[in-house]
């Protein structure tokens, strides 16, 4: 039972904990469209592909799954998620199942005004966000500053500027097309790693952390916490939405009120950290590939294990 990850990467530690959960039963093969992505070296096999944009690319992955024998493939990077799910059909005729959700929800992750306009129909707290400057500005007066001003399908905080005042969000805005602007949530950032069952459709694993330092739109210090009333609205929220498989939250505690912001629909860069503490959810994949529903555990972890990133280094001849 063989394993495909695509666009790698630096995810070196998530090529890892999927060796080990796969020991004894298959194989991990890792690809990525560059040869120094170092994480295509901790798989057992690895294959260079074009950029997932070039024409034929699904073709060149669909022939990996066939001749590797590739039982689950998954993205680590956003865009590729709805490519995958758009050919979730033409994956399972050559034997493969997609580890992810469908096409709308991942749709909807990478529009950050679709989600924003999802959560406000289904009456979540989230930041205010708008897509038309004119519209901004009659909300200025309520809303204040700081604000973001951001892309409206991005990731990795990528184009990301905090603006003080109306003059800087009206130069931002008319400098770029598809910007959305969005109001500032003055409180603790907070990540959740989550696994909706791939049978069941029900969450099965949260793992919770503040975060305690950012760097280009990831987690480099995190400290671990549990919290009932986080967890039920989680629950709602990930099983309301449709999710499958792996997904990361970002989630803003303001004033004893839990502000649900954006959602990676795959394995996070502090995924790591959930690992560390016992919160295997290469295991619930492995499961669920052998056609097993896992049990429900949420939480369970230990409370203020502080996760800190450092850099490793590995040379190739």
């Amino acid at each position: 039972m063989n394993l495909l990850i695509l666009s790698c990467g630096t995810r070196n530690k998530v090529v890892q904990y999927f060796k080990k959960a796969w020991q004894g039963i298959g194989h991990v093969i890792a690809t990525d469209m560059s040869p120094h992505a170092p994480a295509l070296y901790d798989a057992d096999r690895h294959y260079i592909v074009p950029r997932m944009t070039a024409p034929g690319y699904i073709d060149v992955i669909l022939d990996i799954c066939r001749k590797e024998q590739i039982k689950g493939v998954l993205s680590l990077i956003d865009p590729e998620l709805s490519l995958l799910a758009k050919h979730k059909n033409d994956f399972a005729a050559v034997g493969t199942t997609v580890i992810g959700s469908g096409y709308d929800v991942c749709e909807r992750c990478l529009d950050k005004m679709e989600m924003f306009r999802w959560l406000k129909q289904h009456g979540y707290a989230c930041a205010e966000s708008y897509d038309r400057l004119e519209d901004f500005l009659q909300a200025e007066q309520r809303l204040g500053y700081p604000v973001f001003v951001k892309p409206v399908r991005g990731s990795a905080s990528i184009a990301i500027q905090k603006a003080e005042d109306r003059e800087t969000v009206e130069f931002l805005c008319g400098r770029s097309e598809d910007l959305m602007i969005q109001q500032f949530l003055p409180g603790q950032e907070i990540g959740a790693d989550v696994y909706i069952d791939m049978i069941s459709g029900e969450v099965v694993s949260i793992f919770t952390k503040k975060k305690l330092v950012m760097r280009a739109g990831e987690t480099d210090k995190a400290i671990s916490f549990q919290d009932e009333k986080l967890f039920r609205l989680i629950e709602k929220f990930a099983g309301e939405s449709g999710f499958r498989g792996q997904i990361d939250i970002d989630i803003f505690a303001v004033n004893g009120t839990y502000y649900i912001s954006e959602v990676n629909p795959r394995f996070g860069g502090g995924y790591p950290h959930a690992y560390e503490c016992g919160v295997d959810h290469m295991k619930l994949i492995c499961n669920n590939l052998q056609g097993i529903a896992n049990e429900k555990k949420l939480g369970g972890y230990e409370d203020g294990v502080v996760m800190m990133k450092y850099n490793e280094l590995r040379v190739m001849k």
